[in-house]
């Protein structure tokens, strides 16, 4: 059993354990309902295991590895190690304050993804968003909101960028539209701010941004922003995300998937080239 550590995303490490215990269970020739047996629960209870909708008991693990044949005394604690570090609280847990449950899963993915790829029609990604106009995006989305409540979600924000210096940061490539960058958020100031990070982090060679222009006209995108976070782990396929003002769907069938993979490598093809962000982006720049 391979020790792959999605680098302290515990909500991925589960979805990681489940799969790797419903593996288990099947090449043991197991229903649910024999390996609920096993535990004295029923098969409902496995499937959420398997599923990453329960954290992992370890008295459960234990009991469930040893019932599908697994005699390895150091593949069984390495599991059990992960397990216990699965059930660990990620560091986003400080801000369940101000954090949707459903999008707690969205910042896990992040951390643990290899590569993320992105439409964004409205807004510039929050990973590359200054704090101004964070705050800007967040007052408009949020009106009823205090200050408070605010500069919680913008510190979140914030943190969040952190990945992108990390060594092993990912690849993050966003198809944004012109849109994004006409619509005036914050005023002229805090605008021109924002294009130059964009700037700043378009030459770095881990961050590819690209311009949907106007002029190109319609696109396979054009219902609405998307994600796709790609794993270097053999258990988690693609996982695409979408969001609506109430709440989030994700998506890991391959078939839903692709979907939203060849829209986007279309919309790559059509958009301006990466090589040519700087020179739009100083364009733009001068017409605030």
């Amino acid at each position: 059993m391979a020790d792959m550590r999605p680098g302290g995303a515990p909500t991925v490490l589960r979805v990681v354990l489940g799969k790797r215990l419903q593996d288990l269970r099947e090449k043991a020739g197991l229903s649910y309902e024999e390996a609920g047996s096993a535990l004295d629960v029923t098969h409902a209870t496995i499937r959420r295991m398997e599923k990453a909708e329960v954290g992992l008991k370890i008295p459960y693990v234990e009991k469930l590895l040893a019932t599908y044949g697994v005699t390895d005394g150091k593949e069984i604690d390495s599991f059990l190690a992960l397990a216990r570090e699965a059930n660990q609280r990620g560091w986003w847990h400080r801000f369940r304050d101000v954090l949707p449950e459903w999008f707690s899963a969205f910042v896990s993915l992040e951390g643990a993804a290899s590569i993320i790829r992105a439409y964004e029609p409205h807004y510039v990604p929050g990973l590359l968003q200054t704090a101004d106009y964070a705050r800007a995006v967040l007052r408009a989305g949020m009106p009823q909101a205090g200050e408070a409540e605010i500069d919680r979600l913008v510190a979140l924000r914030l943190e969040r960028q952190a990945l992108l210096t990390r060594q092993d940061a990912p690849l993050l490539w966003v198809v944004m539209d012109e849109t994004v960058l006409r619509r005036p958020i914050g005023g002229p100031e805090i605008m021109r701010a924002q294009i130059d990070r964009l700037i700043e982090a378009g030459a770095q060679q881990h961050i590819r941004l690209q311009i949907m222009p106007f002029a190109a006209g319609p696109h396979p995108a054009m219902y609405g922003p998307f994600h796709i976070f790609r794993f270097p782990i053999p258990e988690l396929p693609d996982i695409a995300y979408t969001e609506s003002l109430v709440g989030s769907v994700y998506m890991d069938q391959r078939d839903d998937v692709s979907v939203f993979l060849e829209a986007l490598d279309r919309m790559c093809a059509q958009a301006a080239p990466a090589q040519t962000i700087q020179t739009v982006l100083d364009g733009i720049r001068k017409e605030i």
